[in-house]
């Protein structure tokens, strides 16, 4: 018994009958194909993972923090360098 209840002889013959139709040159190429294929999908998705992992990282500094139910939100923004004192004062 093979794989699926197909026996290896049958595998056999349809690996045979596929050749004779397509031939072992287009076949080469299509294997080709398909290795490059999966070559580019494997590389986009480790460039996709670095991607999300910077976007993760930037949208971590950007989330307010949580201290005891309160969200604290703040933006500081300095005009001069004086403090606030000193422009009172």
């Amino acid at each position: 018994m093979g794989i699926g209840g197909i026996s290896v002889w049958q595998l056999l013959i349809i690996l045979l009958i596929v050749v004779l139709l397509f031939g072992t040159k287009k076949l080469r190429n299509i294997g080709g194909d398909l290795g490059s294929a999966i070559k580019n999908f494997k590389k986009s998705v480790k460039e996709g993972e670095g991607e999300a992992g910077k976007a993760k990282e930037e949208s971590m500094e950007e989330t307010p923090r949580v201290e005891g139910g309160n969200v604290i939100d703040a933006e500081v923004k300095r005009e001069s360098s004086e403090t606030p004192k000193e422009k009172q004062g």
